[in-house]
């Protein structure tokens, strides 16, 4: 066993996958553990996994297969992930284990499927399954099938979908094999179980012996249904709850038979003839194509399709064939058809069933039965509500047939009912005329309207009946009640309340929700809102109900209530009655003819009446004794003021009846218009409508005023009733009953009268809203507009809840229940009641057989006419009756119009029935409704815009529920057309939320909302995004996640997504208009919001503001659902806490009020929207460009806190809009800050959104605003916690702005977004954003990588292996940065690397092995978190991953730096949490501002004379003692945006550096300097450079800084040396980039610039670590050389660099690392072997690299070869062969190595150079002279030559030249003699870096003589102040000092200082103007000692904040 020890070893997951089958073996055994022992379902172990669980099971060893089997089996068991794997392990299960001869193989297969399904994958498995049927191998069919069928047995029929499974079944019977037909026969019994005879059609055409099989073994199945015994996850809570059921004996929903069959196609198979023969004049020929119709509609299921025509064929016959077996065929036909369609035939069901139902006049048994079965099939495909109207219309019929029938059928109808679809506004109509037919005198149809009303009573309850059957008597009722209990529900319902009443039973019953429809048919009932009793909310308007439909005098509550009905008393009875409860003295003096007597008889009336029982009042004998002559005439009015007195008090003491009502009510009129009687008569009627109910009482006292001519009475008479509808409300009122009293009123002479209608109609507006001008179209121009006038001062206000009840509905209000549930969601309920009202014309009969036939015409023309007419004949009727006759189907056939113009018209049309027909509509919503929708699919848009709108208008009318019910909407939505897609969800999507409840078919348009969802159109993906969540509200989360069960994996996943954002905006279902408090007095509004609701800006009396709530009333409400309420609550909060102006955000006329605030403060809203994006409920703002639904987003979260105006402008087309609004934002930034900051979220991803308009405009004006925007946000010390970024074209303000964004911006928030950059397609900002991140962790340590250091260092080394060079050098300095921090723990960070990479890596961590300063680490994490700790989690300004721009990060970054050390080397255990620091509130210390307080001061010592240099020096310690984060901090403005940040940042460095005793606090900054230095440079270069509203001078200015500062730097070789290879490396690129910068020498003194870099290039060469700098100039040379983009003089330049380095090699080569140049030669050599190098345009690469090689080889010797140690592979290397044959060539120079220790030495060795080499140099320098670009160059080398060889001969090569030429060249030497001299007199002089010389390169060929001496003098006169140096900005030289020589005197220092200081002033003060922190205005304070002492003490104080 010696090979099994290797795999022993081996992790679980590896032994998995081994080779060796043992091994594998004992891996599975291994993960089984393992898997048994995982307790977190969730443990990030099991992801390790789930690529291998296919392998477990279909492994080739058998043995391990097992085992296998069984860990797979625990994995899907245990883990969270395993569903994942669904598709893939049970395929291998099917194909690899279902074959297999061992039977534990294959029943571990099947339990492995069963565990899938359990986990929720049941339609995965079970197509697996399915296709495994079509497997070659019988095996493994039969197990798939057997399979199946356990799933089956065992979850259920509702679990596995069987219509697949039957589908396949039959195919099944027929296989060769025994054993699969034997298992099929097993299936198909498990499945009868299940389904019963539903299975029987799809196995009609198996085998007969089979069948008669099967049929044997069906019979023995026992009857009782069969239960799930196994659970799927989400049931295992319901588990206990099916058992509990199940003990009980509850039956499983049957599977609905229809849903297993397939759909047959018909209409193509009917004959090509029928339609002719149906028409012929035989009836045999009819009878043929009755037969071939009735053949193809025997088909139990249809495809869908238009049936229109064969239906009206069938009705045809069905009306008017004589022949009656014709006519019970055609019956049949209309039956199968139904039941074949279903719902889809609900669009013909109204215009066969009144066919149908007059066709009952037929005496003949079969007839009628055929009638009977096909109307019955009707019935299922639509509601009986759309049927009402057309029942109804018979019930009056003659023929008692009809009536038996109809009545009948009502019956049959009402058992498929439930209480939901069966609500009183259905059964009251159906009631009353039931009620008449009771009556009736034919037997037959008695006893049909008993079976009916015993239905209706089973099924809804007696209570729900009773308040129906007032009227009938016992015997009846009894027979109805008998009727009732023996009526029989289908599926074994209960009825509700069944027949026994008693009175727990109708309790229950009007509690428990309806049960749940058996039959497919119901749409399943919606369940009652609430239950029943307490707090009842009513149905749409308030509880007392709409007005009957049919407008009867009565309102409904009457009918409900008990009513107090009072037969007429004779006087002698009254005056009996009277004279038991009134003193006899006041009778007698009843009729006195003395007034007095009189008058005293009413005072002793009054005092009986108030005294007297309520019970014993007999209000009819008192009303007749006040009524008794004289009565109502009395003339005296004080008598008769107290009369009316009394009738009121009668009213509303006693039982007031309307018997005693009518006694009084014509006195009372009579009285109404008297002066000093009218009040009394006023509070009487008032009484009387509070006994009466106020609908009848008014309907009677407007009838009496206007039988009378008194026009007072007739307009005191309107005035009350318009008072008493505000008081009372408007339930109830019957319109019709007086609207035309009122016209009469509007026509009458008496101006009063007039008025008075007027302002009736006016309150009656409150209630009525729009429709109630319908009625008075008709009236005059001058009439209408003084009406209209009334209207619009109505207009906005909302009617006042009623303070006065019918004392009877007040009384009953307890035990009535709210049942009456507003069918259409509460669309308007107000508008619809009186649609009622109106007359309305049939117009039946003018739609024509000729008029039909002109719209169907061939010519469009007279298709036109045809539409006319139409159009004409609806204008004309006004209001119609819903029968057109055969309009319908004519103008369905115009929406399909080839001609667009007929298309519009026929919508047009459809408008106008829409407002003619009303409510009535509902009807033809199926025919007419459903093909608007399908117009929205138009190519054109203005055909859709007119669909959209006449589709709006007619749900306006309909409601949606008609549109929702039935499979038309989603077979709409299953057409591919992407603009009837985006229309019709757009439509859906607003108008979902306003329901309340939806019909079950909702459900079926889910599937095509996810197609959609998918839609490769974006705007349908869009749409269907917005109508997820309004799907949701009423489907459920639930519902809507199961329904992707069926999608493709892929979908799936993409769903779900969406679903989780979804539920997260769900919508909340609109509140139910409730009540407040029930019982007494609950004050109602009387109506549903008039359709158009209006805004309600006032108060309402009771102070119970109206909402609006998606257009529905919700008065004071305990019940108004909560999220409504919150959301409509921020209109009512006063704008920081401001009193409440108007809200902003409501939609006002376009010359709205903006005075208004433009943002609403909402307390948490921000951090609400922050938490929302993290749960990942809203899409997070984070995109490459911005799709429509970012913006949607945006536009919702903006509608709440931004003002409605406001938000329109911003979202504008016109940026000129945008440009406005961001004006105003800045004008209210200040007065609106606090509210500016709960926005500021929005407000800067309304930012992003702008950058990428690229309108420069708008841009700007961004900018400006942000500029202010974090001014102000830095004086409220808010800080972001989120950056954004994005290239645009104004790079102007961005830096200036995020400098800012620095004070307020953590470093470990900028990584992130570097990190997207390096994600980025382009190399250059890949490259560029992995230095900055090299940079940060150099300069932050590992704290800033996030996520996680690990995460971000594999996703950086990734990029080691880049294409482009500058990339992976990036990439490797970033790692050597992080080598430098943590050491050798990088290698554990980067993860797995390719060799290469790897060797690239160690290589250059190698070469870069420097010592890590141990900065002092202990301070960087308490300022880290004083500066990062952010007082307020919100902003999030989010960014454009792609397009980040390396530059504005640097400053972000280097800004950010400033409080941390540059390299802390502590082990991650040690360092501090920076999180926590970051979270922990309780230091904020400014850091920054103690800072800028020392930039102004630190200046003061140098004005100090030489003694008190020292003064400074405490103050210095302290500041290096106590923190490294102070030069952290300075060094990180160096690389500022803002020049004068910069500027400052190095006078300070500068400072420190002058000082030899200071400079040592560099030390180990100086990497970090050198790259915010070249960061700087880089920046002016690309950015600076490149805008032109920046002043120049100011870039010089800064550029003199730099270089003064460098050269300080550099003038300290202890420094120097400290700068670390890559650095250089890119120091040397910026300098050389700024020397070849044309831009500069265009400048005033650009020239002085370029020649200091000269003087800079030089000493830095001279000055740095020699090794570090040739590296570095080796790798830029390769780079250049590499990329071509930069300037051709570039790599030149770099190579003059090299030469110059190779000349300092005999006196550096003991000091340099040979290893390393080797090294790089090495990888140069690489990169450009020798024939690519001589293959470049020029040779002089090639012979730089030689001269190097060449030196170096002669300065060691042999000895060079020991020195290639870091090569890997050295034998395969360039380099190594080239070395020897040097070596070998100078063999003989090797022996002189020993005495190379002095200078001269080694110019003796240099001297021995060969002489070709000599010839070589000095060709090449003469040929530069001669060559007119290079002259000066040229000469300037030769001068060095001649000195370094002051014997070199120069004779040969002047010998051929012209005398001019040889005379140019001595002239030449001459003045560089002279000029070098000058040079050096200067330095040490002045000790100023002297005057710029070109030393490496001049541009220009101009003579140099006058041009030094001009500027040497130009410099001794600024040295004595003789320049005006106030005027001008100070030359550059002045500012570029290097450190005071020691020669200089000490006025000449002072001089110079007092010069530095006045420039340094005059920048200060400029500083000033822009400065926008406040620490910049100090001025100087008086004495320099002053202000040290000041400084001290801070400091003092800053670190004792500290401890």
């Amino acid at each position: 066993m010696g090979d099994d020890s290797e795999w022993m070893k081996l992790p679980i997951d590896q032994k998995c996958e081994h080779k060796v089958w043992k091994a594998r073996l004992n891996g599975y055994e291994e993960a089984l553990k393992l898997f048994q022992r995982i307790e977190d379902e969730k443990s990030q172990e099991w992801g390790k996994y789930l690529g291998l669980i296919k392998k477990f099971v279909t492994d080739s060893n058998a043995v391990a297969q097992l085992k296998g089997l069984e860990a797979a089996l625990a994995f899907i068991e245990n883990a969270h992930v395993a569903g994942k794997t669904t598709g893939e392990v049970v395929s291998g299960v099917v194909t690899k284990v279902f074959n297999q001869p061992k039977a534990r193989a294959k029943e571990l297969g099947t339990d492995i499927c069963l565990m899938y399904m359990e986990i929720e994958k049941a339609e995965v498995v079970q197509e697996e399954l399915l296709k495994g049927l079509d497997n070659k191998n019988p095996k493994i069919v039969v197990a798939c099938i057997e399979t199946v069928r356990k799933a089956l047995s065992e979850f259920g029929s509702k679990i596995v979908t069987l219509k697949p499974v039957v589908k396949v079944l039959p195919k099944q019977f027929e296989s060769r094999e025994k054993a699969v037909r034997d298992e099929a026969k097993l299936l198909a019994v498990e499945i009868y179980k299940w389904i019963r005879d539903a299975l029987r059609p799809s196995l009609q055409n198996i085998n007969s012996v089979q069948l008669k099989e099967l049929e044997e073994e069906w019979v023995k199945l026992p009857l009782s249904p069969p239960k799930q015994t196994r659970f799927l996850r989400s049931q295992q809570d319901l588990k206990a709850k099916f058992e509990q059921q199940q003990a009980q004996g509850g039956a499983q929903s049957d599977v609905d038979p229809y849903e297993l069959l397939e759909a047959v196609e018909i209409l193509s198979k009917m004959p090509k003839d029928f339609y002719e023969k149906i028409e012929a004049k035989k009836w045999q020929e009819r009878k043929e194509a009755l037969e071939a119709v009735e053949a193809l509609t025997k088909n139990p299921k249809l495809e869908n399709g238009d049936y229109g025509d064969l239906v009206r064929a069938m009705k045809k016959v069905v009306g008017k064939d004589a022949n009656v077996m014709l006519v019970s065929m055609a019956a049949k036909c209309l039956a199968g058809l139904a039941t074949g369609l279903r719902k889809k035939f609900g669009t013909y069901a109204g215009q066969v069933v009144p066919t149908i139902l007059e066709k009952f006049k037929e005496k003949k048994p079969q007839v009628v039965q055929a009638l009977q079965e096909a109307i019955d099939a009707i019935f299922l495909t639509t509601t009986l509500q759309n049927l009402s109207e057309d029942i109804l219309a018979v019930m009056d019929n003659k023929n008692p047939s009809i009536k038996q029938q109809a009545s009948l059928f009502l019956a049959r109808s009402f058992r498929h009912c439930t209480q939901a679809t069966l609500p009183k506004s259905i059964l009251k109509p159906f009631c009353a005329a039931l009620i008449k037919q009771v009556n009736d005198s034919a037997p037959e149809v008695r006893d049909a309207a008993f079976e009916a009303l015993g239905t209706a009573m089973k099924v809804v309850g007696e209570k729900a009946v009773n308040p129906f059957l007032a009227d009938l008597d016992k015997l009846k009722l009894d027979k109805i009640k008998e009727c009732a209990d023996k009526v029989e529900l289908p599926g074994g319902r209960k009825g509700a309340g069944g027949g026994s009443g008693g009175v727990g039973d109708k309790k229950s019953a009007a509690k428990a929700p309806p049960p749940a429809e058996a039959l497919p048919k119901s749409s399943a009932p919606t369940k009652k809102t609430q239950t029943a009793a307490a707090s009842k909310p009513s149905a749409g308007p308030a509880k007392k109900g709409k007005p009957p439909s049919a407008g009867g005098g009565k309102s409904k509550k009457m009918s409900d209530s008990k009513e107090i009905t009072e037969s007429e008393l004779s006087v002698e009875v009254c005056e009996e009655l009277a004279a038991g409860v009134l003193p006899a003295s006041c009778l007698q003096q009843l009729d006195s003819a003395n007034w007095k007597e009189r008058l005293a008889s009413m005072e002793e009336f009054q005092r009986a009446v108030e005294t007297m029982d309520k019970a014993g009042m007999p209000c009819q004998a008192l009303v007749r004794m006040l009524a008794k002559k004289p009565g109502w005439k009395e003339t005296n009015f004080q008598v008769m003021q107290m009369k009316l007195h009394i009738v009121a008090l009668i009213a509303q003491r006693g039982t007031f009846s309307k018997t005693s009502a009518s006694v009084v009510l014509d006195g009372l009129v009579d009285k109404v218009g008297d002066i000093k009687c009218g009040g009394n008569a006023k509070e009487g009627l008032t009484a009387i409508g509070e006994a009466c109910s106020l609908p009848w009482t008014a309907e009677q006292v407007v009838s009496m005023a206007f039988a009378q001519k008194n026009p007072k009475n007739q307009a005191e008479t309107l005035n009350w009733l318009a008072n008493a509808m505000k008081e009372f409300g408007f339930a109830g009122i019957n319109v019709k009953g007086f609207i035309n009293n009122v016209k009469t009123a509007l026509g009458a002479t008496n101006p009063a009268v007039r008025t008075a209608a007027i302002t009736l109609l006016g309150v009656m507006y409150l209630y009525m809203g729009a429709p109630l001008r319908m009625f008075f179209e008709d009236e005059k121009p001058a009439l209408l507009a003084q009406i209209d006038a009334e209207f619009e001062k109505m207009q906005g206000q909302s009617p006042p809840p009623p303070i006065r009840f019918t004392k009877k509905a007040a009384a009953e209000e307890e035990g009535d229940d709210g049942e009456e549930q507003e069918e259409d969601g509460g669309g308007g309920g107000g508008g619809q009641d009186i649609m009622d009202l109106l007359p309305r014309t049939d117009i039946s009969d003018k739609i024509t057989s000729d008029l039909v036939s002109k719209i169907g015409d061939k010519n469009w023309k007279i298709r036109k006419e045809g539409l006319d007419e139409v159009a004409a004949i609806i204008s004309d009727a006004k209001f119609i009756t819903a029968n057109i006759g055969e309009l319908p189907l004519s103008l369905k056939g115009r929406l399909g119009d080839s001609n667009k113009i007929l298309v519009q018209q026929t919508l047009t049309i459809l408008q106008q029935l829409a407002t003619a027909i009303g409510p009535g509509l509902k009807h033809h919503v199926k025919t007419l409704g459903i093909p608007v929708i399908t117009v929205l699919g138009d190519s054109k848009p203005n055909v859709r815009t007119a669909a959209m709108t006449t589709l709006q208008a007619w749900v306006e009318q309909t409601g949606m529920k008609e549109w929702l019910e039935g499979e038309d909407l989603s077979e709409e939505l299953k057409r591919e057309n992407p603009f009837l897609r985006q229309e019709m969800l757009g439509w859906l999507a607003e108008k979902l939320p306003t329901l309340r409840t939806v019909p079950g078919d909702l459900m079926l348009c889910v599937p095509q909302l996810y197609a959609c969802l998918e839609d490769r159109n974006g705007d349908v993906r869009k749409k269907a995004q917005d109508a997820l969540p309004t799907f949701m509200m009423h489907l459920g989360y639930d519902k809507m996640t199961k329904a992707t069960g069926k999608l493709k994996p892929a979908s799936k996943d993409q769903v779900m997504a969406m679903l989780e954002k979804a539920r997260a905006v769900m919508p909340a279902k609109p509140a139910a208009p409730a009540k407040s408090g029930g019982g007494k007095g609950s004050a109602e509004l009387s109506r549903a919001e008039p359709v158009p609701p209006p805004p309600s800006k006032d108060k309402d009396s009771n102070g119970s503001k109206k909402l609006p709530s998606k257009g529905k009333a919700a008065a004071g409400s305990q019940q108004v659902d909560c999220t409504v309420i919150a959301d409509s609550l921020w209109c009512l909060l006063p704008p920081q806490g401001a009193a409440a102006k108007k809200p902003p955000a409501k939609g006002l006329k376009d010359d709205e009020d903006k005075s208004g605030p433009i943002f609403i403060l909402i307390p948490n809203a921000k951090e609400q929207r922050i938490k929302e994006e993290k749960q990942l409920k809203i899409l997070k703002w984070n995109f490459i460009t911005p799709r429509d639904e970012y913006v949607e987003q945006l536009k919702t979260q903006m509608s709440t806190c931004f003002a409605k105006w406001l938000q329109d402008e911003l979202f504008h087309f016109d940026f000129q809009r945008h440009v406005k609004a961001i004006g105003v934002m800045i004008e209210r930034l200040e007065s609106e800050s606090e509210a500016t900051i709960s926005c500021l979220d929005l407000i800067l991803k309304w930012f992003t959104l702008r950058f990428f308009d690229t309108n420069t405009t708008v841009l700007m004006k961004v900018l400006e605003y942000l500029k202010l925007l974090f001014a102000m946000l830095n004086r409220e010390n808010y800080h972001l916690t989120g950056v954004g970024e994005s290239k645009d074209v104004v790079r102007k303000d961005v830096r200036a702005i995020l400098t800012m964004l620095c004070k307020v911006y953590p470093a470990s928030k900028v990584f992130p977004f570097l990190m997207d950059g390096t994600k980025s397609k382009n190399s250059k900002q890949r490259a560029e954003c992995l230095e900055e991140l090299g940079c940060l962790i150099e300069g932050y340590g590992m704290n800033v990588c996030q996520p996680t250091p690990a995460k971000s260092l594999k996703e950086i080394a990734v990029h080691i292996g880049d294409r482009d060079t500058s990339v992976r050098n990036a990439a490797l300095n970033t790692v050597v940065a992080v080598y430098n921090v943590c050491g050798d723990q990088v290698y554990k960070l980067i993860g797995n690397l390719s060799e290469k990479d790897m060797s690239m890596l160690e290589e250059r961590i190698k070469r870069s092995a420097k010592k890590t300063p141990a900065a002092p680490a202990k301070q960087s994490a308490p300022e880290r978190s004083q500066r990062e700790h952010t007082t307020n989690p919100n902003a999030t300004f989010l960014r454009k991953p792609a397009q980040e721009d390396p530059n504005k990060l640097n400053q972000a970054r280097q800004n950010t730096q400033h409080s941390e050390s540059s390299h802390p080397s502590i082990p991650k255990e040690f360092q501090l949490d920076l999180d926590m620091i970051e979270m922990d509130q309780s230091r904020v210390c400014e850091l920054p501002d103690l800072v800028q307080h020392k930039l102004d001061e630190l200046l003061e010592p140098i004005m100090i004379p030489e003694p008190k240099m020292h003064s400074v020096s405490p103050h210095f310690d302290d500041l290096h003692n106590s923190t490294a984060s102070t030069i952290n901090f300075v060094i990180s403005q160096v690389a500022s945006g803002d020049i004068n940040t910069s500027i400052q940042a190095l006078a300070q460095i500068d400072e420190v550096l002058r000082q030899e005793d200071k400079a040592e606090v560099m030390s180990g900054h100086i990497d970090q300097f050198l790259i915010a230095t070249f960061m700087q440079l880089r920046l002016i270069y690309s950015t600076h450079m490149a805008d032109d509203r920046m002043d120049k001078k100011d870039i010089i200015k800064l550029y003199s800084c730099i270089i003064g500062n460098m050269l300080s730097l550099f003038s300290m070789e202890s420094l120097a040396r400290e700068a670390s290879m890559g650095v250089l490396k890119d120091l040397m690129h910026g300098l050389i980039t700024l020397m070849l910068d044309v831009r500069v020498e265009d400048i005033e003194d650009g020239q002085q610039v370029i020649r200091s870099v000269n003087l800079l290039v030089i000493r830095v060469l001279e000055k740095s670590d020699q090794t570090n700098m040739i590296s570095a100039l080796l790798v830029l040379l390769q780079d250049s050389l590499i990329t071509t983009a930069g300037p051709p003089m570039f790599s030149e330049l770099v190579m003059k660099c090299l030469w110059r380095m190779i000349r300092f090699l005999p006196e550096t080569i003991n000091t340099i690392n040979l290893d390393r140049i080797l090294l790089d030669v090495h990888n140069f050599m690489k990169v450009f072997p020798k024939e690519k190098l001589k293959q470049l345009k020029s040779d002089v690469p090639h012979r730089t690299l030689k001269t190097l090689l060449h030196t170096l080889c002669k300065l060691t010797g042999a000895k060079i070869l020991d020195h290639l140690s870091m090569i890997e592979n050295r034998n395969e290397s360039e380099l190594e062969a080239h070395l020897r044959r040097v070596v070998k060539h100078s063999g003989n120079l090797s022996g002189l190595k020993s005495d190379r220790g002095s200078e001269k030495t080694g110019l003796r060795t240099e001297d021995r150079m060969s002489k070709a080499k000599v010839s070589d140099i000095l060709s090449e320098i003469f040929k530069k002279i001669g060559s007119k670009e290079n002259t000066k160059e040229g000469l300037t080398e030769l001068y060095e030559y001649k000195q370094k060889y002051s014997d070199a001969d120069l004779e040969p090569f002047l010998k051929n030249t012209s005398q001019f030429f040889q005379s140019y060249v001595e002239r030449g030497l001459r003045m560089i003699e002279s000029e070098r001299e000058g040079k050096a007199r200067i330095q040490t002089s002045a000790g100023t870096t002297g005057s710029f010389l070109c030393v490496l390169m001049t541009s220009n060929n101009e003579e140099l003589k006058p041009a030094v001496y001009y500027e040497r003098l130009k410099i001794l006169r600024q040295r004595q102040g003789l320049e005006n140096t106030s005027r001008q900005r100070p030359p550059i030289s002045s500012l570029l000092s290097s450190k005071p020589s020691v020669a200089s005197s000490t006025d000449m220092l002072h001089s110079k200082l007092s010069q530095l200081k006045e420039s340094r002033e005059m920048y200060q003060q400029e500083h000033n103007a822009h400065s926008h922190s406040p620490t910049h205005a100090h001025t100087r304070s008086a004495s320099p000692a002053a202000n040290l002492d000041d400084l001290k003490k801070r400091l003092e104080r800053i670190k004792s904040n500290r401890q």
